[in-house]
């Protein structure tokens, strides 16, 4: 067997690995909360709360979260250099974002990509695919990194945004060479600048714009999540910076293991782990189930004319 040959089966056992692995912890994360609503059953009261504002509240939250997410994402695209910057950039964002939630976890992703590439060039549309769900983890990190209070080696949280500047995405375009010839026309590794610019032009050394968007966008997310939790706990007796922390590291954790449709299961299992007995774990349950219900609904219901347009009025 040659040496290259040996190099493609390395790779393609360690992908197979790294495939295995996500699918594990993703089923580990569902029997540990299966395993505490089955421990917590009897003090859960699993009540409707329509009548509590917080609830609406939280779905507006969730909404306003879709929405930031859709122009942060427009955002990278400007920044990137493309030249289509129309509004139906924001809209077919929103849209598609109930696709996260087929198996799989990346069709919202092929969707985006596929109608960015109709708009623009192949490479602003898998950089714009790929650098938004990069943002949304740059960001989350950036503010669990709050919790260098708490423990410092937290700092490495920082890690992430750090990356996110433009010579390190023409580092990729050279390191992305790899593709060439199967299905992007990557620019070759002894490019020049004028080349690299050619295929994307960066605005600036950093997408100050989209990063700021998208800090809305956790905000707002995790403002939806505190409404929830005020339904069953006096959010006053908690610690707020605490909670953020914890809330942005598991949305971290849930959002790169693609396995978990929306992060559902990985969520919500690392935030209770993370949360300990520090607050009643009933209380916590309760809330997330209601968080997780409402982002969805709202999804959902943000995504209807895509579903509808799509697929029901095209059978």
């Amino acid at each position: 067997m040659s040496v290259k040959n040996i190099k493609l089966l390395k790779n393609y056992l360690l992908k197979k690995q790294f495939n295995f692995f996500k699918k594990v912890f993703f089923i580990l994360s569902l029997s540990y909360l299966f395993y505490l609503l089955i421990l917590n059953f009897k003090e859960i009261s699993f009540a409707l709360y329509f009548d509590n504002f917080n609830l609406y509240f939280s779905l507006i939250f969730c909404f306003l979260s879709v929405l930031f997410n859709g122009l942060a994402w427009k955002s990278i695209l400007i920044w990137l250099g493309s030249n289509y910057i129309k509004n139906d950039l924001t809209r077919f964002f929103i849209v598609t974002n109930s696709l996260k939630y087929v198996p799989g976890g990346v069709w919202h992703f092929v969707e985006r990509f596929n109608f960015l590439k109709k708009k623009t060039n192949e490479n602003i549309a898998l950089y714009g695919t790929l650098i938004e769900p990069y943002l949304m983890l740059s960001v989350s990190l950036l503010i669990s990194a709050i919790g260098v209070i708490f423990n410092p080696f937290l700092i490495f949280l920082l890690l992430p945004t750090l990356f996110l500047n433009k010579r390190f995405i023409y580092f990729l375009l050279k390191i992305l060479k790899s593709f060439k010839g199967k299905k992007f026309n990557f620019i070759s590794p002894g490019s020049t600048n004028k080349e690299l610019y050619s295929c994307i032009k960066c605005k600036s050394f950093f997408p100050l714009k989209a990063f700021l968007i998208e800090v809305f966008f956790i905000c707002s997310k995790f403002l939806a999540f505190i409404c929830c939790l005020n339904i069953f706990l006096d959010i006053s007796q908690t610690n707020i910076v605490l909670i953020l922390i914890i809330f942005c590291v598991s949305w971290s954790i849930g959002l790169i293991i693609p396995a978990a449709p929306g992060g559902a299961g990985v969520f919500e299992t690392s935030f209770l782990l993370f949360i300990g007995k520090a607050y009643p774990q009933n209380l916590m349950l309760e809330a997330l189930i209601y968080f997780r219900f409402i982002s969805t609904v709202a999804d959902l219901l943000l995504s209807s004319p895509f579903i509808f347009k799509k697929y029901i009025i095209k059978d």
